[in-house]
């Protein structure tokens, strides 16, 4: 990453802010050593934003001066909007300063990406969008009103605007949406591999149905409620397997997948991608195609497929994965992986099961029971 987490955090220190309230995440690593490279700061750490925003406030009016919040990107931002409107009520002077991910990611649904910008709309005396590598230049403030900074930072491969290429099913299998399908699919000797976001319950048959017909590789989250019905379809350690063996496509279906894999396609533009899902969001912010409607009719519209296979062998590769998976989770119970097989043990006789974040959803995903 460039300087930019330097020179906001410089800027503020010029508008007399001394304490800052600090939930880390990947997203504002370089505002957080900035922060704790400085010797005129003060540096709270906290674990959610939603309470960091009223203990920032808290110490505004503990201390009367400003105190500023520091977030990673997505959600966590909208966490801040309870203690921003309590800031603005009482005339506080919360400053926001808030990490995201370069401009061209926005509009696309790609994970840890919302619309940021002016997101406290009228509770906020302004906001200052700060792009990758823009100098941040004289700011005027009344010091008695919330301010929010909105600070985008580069990524390896920061990506340009696209287009995204993306119709709207309706069912005939005359349509656009259909004959992309066929097309994508014509190319299976290459390597075709599915990753499953969220899929809505009514969907589900369908969807396992078909990957039962296909017999492809398949990158489940926990959230498409298919990881234990998927059986040897289902990929071993993909973050890693799949860097060993690339595919040449990907078909994403529902919502946007959370692993590592989904998010390294950004960087993998010789990988087609083809998504259907119900909300047209295509989960990334480089070129790829999207079918935008009821994921079961989607997919009941195409018709018979037939089996298309493990062209890569990868299945054969993720089942001595998982048996190595196995016992290293029997050898090592105490570890991070092996709480969450536990976890995923007792889970079966519970009603339902709560995973806070991307993290649990990727940790399940990868060491859960199945």
């Amino acid at each position: 990453m460039n300087n930019d987490g330097t020179a906001v955090i410089e800027a503020c220190l010029g508008m007399g802010v001394r304490e800052y309230v600090v939930c880390a995440g990947a997203r504002n690593l370089s505002l957080v050593e900035a922060l704790l490279s400085s010797e005129e700061t003060i540096v709270w750490s906290h674990f959610e934003e939603r309470s960091a925003g009223f203990f920032a406030l808290g110490r505004t009016i503990d201390s009367r001066e400003p105190c500023a919040v520091v977030t990673t990107s997505g959600t966590a931002v909208a966490e801040l909007l309870p203690a921003v409107i309590e800031a603005y009520y009482q005339g506080r002077p919360l400053v926001l300063i808030t990490a995201d991910r370069p401009i061209a990611y926005r509009g696309s649904g790609a994970p840890q990406s919302i619309e940021q910008w002016n997101i406290f709309s009228n509770y906020i005396e302004c906001c200052h969008d700060i792009g990758v590598g823009s100098a941040v230049g004289p700011l005027a403030w009344s010091g008695r009103m919330p301010i929010h900074f909105n600070v985008c930072l580069e990524e390896d491969d920061t990506p340009r605007p696209v287009t995204v290429e993306c119709a709207e099913f309706r069912g005939s299998k005359e349509n656009f949406e259909v004959s992309s399908l066929v097309q994508f699919f014509e190319n299976f000797w290459s390597g075709i591999v599915v990753c499953l976001g969220g899929i809505e319950p009514e969907d589900r048959q369908e969807v396992l149905g078909f990957l039962k017909e296909i017999k492809v590789p398949v990158v489940a989250d926990a959230t498409s409620g298919l990881r234990e019905l998927l059986g040897e379809l289902l990929v071993a350690c993909p973050d890693s397997l799949l860097v060993k063996h690339k595919p040449a496509s990907v078909l994403r279906i529902g919502e946007v997948p959370v692993g590592r894999f989904w998010r390294d396609l950004e960087t993998n533009k010789d990988v087609d991608v083809l998504s259907i899902t119900r909300t047209g969001f295509s989960g990334l912010a480089r070129a790829s195609k999207v079918i935008k409607g009821d994921v079961a009719r989607v997919i009941s519209g195409l018709g018979a497929v037939g089996e298309l296979g493990d062209a890569l062998d990868i299945l054969k590769e993720s089942r001595r994965r998982w048996g190595r998976l196995d016992q290293l989770l029997e050898s090592y119970p105490d570890s991070e992986p092996g709480m969450v097989r536990a976890l995923s043990i007792y889970a079966t006789v519970a009603d339902s099961l709560y995973l806070g974040n991307s993290l649990p959803i990727r940790e399940w995903g990868e060491v859960a029971q199945r």
